[in-house]
């Protein structure tokens, strides 16, 4: 059972003109999904789910950061941190509604096997780091959802997949001392932010539940196919998390203005699959998928829709 999770707050976040990170990215995905038929969960309503979502940001985040961030919309600051993350009105409530989103989505997902949520939202999330806002980030959506599986439902091992054209940094720094989450990245490298190397494992209790997987410029298909059989699939399958994370970005495919890769929307559909088949066989099914990056936006409902294909699809190969 798939079912898409969403928020309308997440556009009030707005750019100044020549930034990609637009609000038209979500409606175009929005959009989209609606368009084939799969269930879309009422956003939630009233104060009590704002501030579940802003006590679970405050665990992962620096709570000064948190309190940086709300004085500094407030105010009207134009940027935070970077001139990549500027700010508007919206910026608060679209940062925690993209949050609330993902908390909701791994509620509904944890309480029946196999059930895969798709959290369509905006602002991005997976660069931001515990106190620093960066690469269009300002809360890591996919993080915060990660402590709160393990805290809120006591799961013991939660996987996050990033495939993002660019490394998830954000994740990775925020995990990277622990073994009870497991962080698996393919990106583009050497690119923006600069991190991801294959070198980079862990440390502490986290060595080794890092896994990076650093692709070329360029790379298709047939290479991301290569990388997924040879050293994701496997290793997911080693940890065999209680539910699979997702860090959902479209900027690798072939056409996106800010990746350099040439991936097509059959290869999402087949990671899709490929995906659905691993979570069968290690966590009951249950994966919760979370929006990152993609800025070809004519594209980009397709691609989010060539994806969920491949994970709604009946027959999915556990190998």
């Amino acid at each position: 059972m798939l079912k898409i999770f969403t928020d309308p707050r997440c556009l009030e976040h707005q750019s100044p003109p020549g930034y990609p990170e637009l609000p038209d990215r979500l409606l175009s995905v929005v959009d989209r999904l609606r368009e084939q038929g799969w269930e879309i969960e009422p956003p939630a309503a009233g104060d009590a789910s704002t501030q579940q979502a802003e006590d679970a940001v405050s665990v992962v985040h620096d709570p000064r950061y948190v309190a940086r961030l709300k004085a500094a919309v407030q105010r009207g600051d134009g940027l935070i941190d970077s001139a990549d993350n500027p700010l508007s009105s919206g910026t608060w409530s679209a940062a925690l509604a993209a949050v609330d989103s993902a908390l909701r989505a791994c509620d509904w997902a944890v309480a029946e096997p196999e059930r895969k949520a798709f959290v369509a939202v905006r602002p991005p999330g997976h660069h931001a780091e515990r106190a620093t806002a960066m690469g269009f980030c300002y809360f890591n959506t996919i993080a915060v959802a990660a402590e709160y599986l393990l805290h809120r439902h006591r799961l013991e091992r939660v996987a996050i997949l990033d495939f993002d054209v660019h490394h998830g940094n954000g994740s990775q720094h925020l995990f990277e001392d622990r073994a009870e989450v497991f962080f698996v990245s393919l990106h583009q490298f050497p690119f923006y932010p600069g991190t991801g190397a294959r070198s980079e494992i862990g440390h502490g209790a986290g060595e080794g539940a890092t896994l990076n997987v650093p692709m070329a410029v360029g790379s298709g298909d047939e290479a991301y196919l290569r990388a997924f059989e040879d050293d994701v699939l496997p290793a997911l399958r080693r940890f065999a998390p209680d539910l699979l994370l997702v860090s959902a970005g479209f900027d690798a495919w072939r056409g996106d203005p800010l990746g350099g890769m040439n991936v097509s929307a059959a290869g999402y559909e087949a990671w899709g699959q490929l995906l659905a088949g691993l979570a069968s066989a290690v966590c009951a099914g249950r994966i919760v998928s979370v929006l990152e990056g993609g800025y070809d936006i004519p594209s980009l409902g397709d691609l989010a829709v060539s994806y969920l294909r491949g994970l709604d699809s009946a027959a999915v190969d556990a190998g």
